[in-house]
Parts: structure tokens; sequence; C-alpha cells
């Protein structure tokens, strides 16, 4: 039986890191990285033609797992995210207000690590 309560703001997604992550220090040195994922969806038009769809979402990871991002992922990565959605409202260095649909990660999964440098 499926308990409930864990599937409530709850979002799984598998897709492609949009740019390199960049770790950041947060509040008392708080580790925290922000990243864009595209998922990509298939299908035929009217003529029968392959065509696709990309949605873009922003991914925040933080402590440890921030870390693991940096380390392990470079724009173009396949990365399987699950998480939470929250939503935050905030002023630009404009003064106009914004909002912003996050997906606070919980696990993440890479499916292609970056390859790190051997040294010879």
């Amino acid at each position: 039986m499926i308990d409930m309560k864990m599937l409530k703001n709850h979002v799984q997604l598998i897709g492609n890191v949009g740019a390199d992550p960049e770790i950041r220090k947060v509040g008392k040195g708080v580790p925290m990285i922000r990243f864009s994922l595209a998922t990509t969806e298939f299908s035929k038009n009217a003529n029968g033609e392959r065509v696709s769809h990309t949605e873009w979402h922003q991914v925040v990871a933080w402590n440890q797992l921030a870390e693991i991002v940096e380390r392990l992922c470079v724009k173009g990565s396949e990365v399987a995210v699950s998480g939470k959605i929250r939503y935050r409202s905030y002023t630009d260095r404009e003064g106009r207000e914004r909002t912003s649909t996050d997906i606070v990660a919980d696990e993440i999964h890479v499916f292609q690590p970056r390859r790190e440098p051997v040294a010879v």
C-alpha cells in the first residue's frame, strides 16, 4: 500500500543539466547549488513528424548534496532529481518583484558523471 503522505509535494524529473553548476556558500557558510534542468518529451505531430518539447526547471541542492553535484555534474550531464516544489518571491537588483519556482532536491542521481582528469 502506498503511504499518501510520502507523495505530497513530491516531484521526480530526469533531464540534462543546462550549464556547469557553481556552488555558493550562503548564511553561515552553508553550501548551496542552483542549476537548470531540461526535460524533453517527444511526440509526433499531425503530419507524423517527430517533434520535441523542452521544459526548463530550476533545481536547488544544499549541503553535501550540493558538493556532490558540483563535483560530478557538468553541462549536459543526465541526472534524475527527486524533491519538492517550492515557490519564492524576491526583489531583483532593479527593485522589481519576481517569483520563482524551484525544485528543492532531496536526492540526485548522476547517470553521466564528470570524468576527472588523470594526472600524468
